[in-house]
């Protein structure tokens, strides 16, 4: 295996013109699931990929994993072709899969130090304590898997994704299905990971995961990218924003405001949007008073990223998102 830190790649991922299409049936023509895709993820970014179910991100982490194969186009992971150097190639990646795949039988420690050896990490080179304690399982190291609950599985699912060191990390949904804290203690993990120069990967459904932590984001639709931007450029793109009016009897429904889309808030209060240059705050506010409104408080808001994400994917910023359940 050649040394992955030889040389330095500018980018960790050069994804070009990447097409897979499944064969149809006789009850079903050919499906297109990725549609020209060209990504470019830079080495040290945290790199988020989002998109609704059945955009293609599952098959585009797929191909970069070596389980799928794909119908043309390149790809390079760490500078190395998947066609070329195909060994070189996964050898540069860590891949933590959605799905949560326990091997039960095994005591964390044992599990690390067999998935270690499938990379050829010899015996006095791994780092199995390390990696235990770094996911904050370093106490459960000789309890048997499948003792651990399913956020302690996920914390071992990302350790024995970085047994051999590798520059880049794909987390596919690894906050799925735990609490809060554990999000938050997975983060400040990723963001130690990428300070030691780990470029990562993420593809995730909660959009406030990846404005918080990703550097740039892209966002996948019916196989093909509608969006690859720095995260600040992507929130930018909206030319809406909302003031939040608290009145000071709360309502039990949103007041109808000639030119203005209304919803109701949490505690009575309510939201009004305005398109930037067509209206302002000021003539927010005194459609209000004109509706018989007292104001008691007004917040302002611009878009986050949710805003940008139903936007781009279905065209209706307040559309409801079917990517949730």
């Amino acid at each position: 295996m050649n040394d992955l830190s030889s040389s330095l790649p500018d980018y960790a991922l050069e994804i070009s013109d990447l097409v897979k299409t499944y064969p149809g049936t006789k009850k079903a023509p050919p499906k297109a699931a990725l549609k020209g895709v060209d990504l470019k993820v830079k080495r040290g970014s945290i790199f988020g990929l989002l998109g609704p179910n059945g955009a293609g991100k599952s098959t585009l982490i797929n191909i970069l994993a070596g389980l799928t194969l794909k119908s043309s186009g390149t790809v390079r992971i760490w500078g190395r072709d998947i066609d070329a150097a195909p060994r070189d190639a996964r050898a540069a990646l860590g891949v933590v899969p959605q799905e949560l795949s326990a091997d039960v039988f095994f005591t964390p420690a044992e599990a690390l130090d067999v998935q270690a050896g499938f990379y050829g990490v010899p015996a006095a080179e791994r780092r199995t304590t390390e990696l235990l304690e770094a996911v904050g399982l370093g106490d459960k190291a000789n309890a048997y898997v499948r003792q651990l609950s399913g956020g302690m599985k996920r914390r071992l699912m990302v350790a024995k994704a970085m047994v051999h060191n590798p520059p880049v990390l794909i987390l596919d949904e690894p906050t799925a299905g735990v609490d809060v804290e554990l999000r938050r203690q997975l983060w400040a993990y990723v963001r130690r990971l990428n300070a030691e120069g780990v470029t990562i990967l993420l593809t995730t459904h909660y959009l406030e995961e990846a404005q918080e932590l990703c550097d740039t984001i892209a966002i996948v639709n019916r196989g093909e990218v509608v969006a690859c931007e720095p995260t600040p450029q992507l929130l930018g793109r909206l030319d809406t924003r909302s003031v939040v009016v608290t009145p000071d009897e709360p309502l039990k429904r949103a007041p109808s405001l000639n030119g203005f889309d209304t919803r109701l808030r949490e505690n009575g209060a309510f939201s009004v949007t305005y398109k930037l240059g067509q209206s302002s705050v000021e003539q927010v506010l005194a459609a209000v008073r004109g509706a018989g409104l007292t104001i008691r408080d007004i917040v302002t808001e611009d878009p986050d990223l949710e805003d940008v994400f139903l936007a781009l994917t279905y065209g209706d910023p307040n559309a409801a998102d079917p990517t949730r359940d």
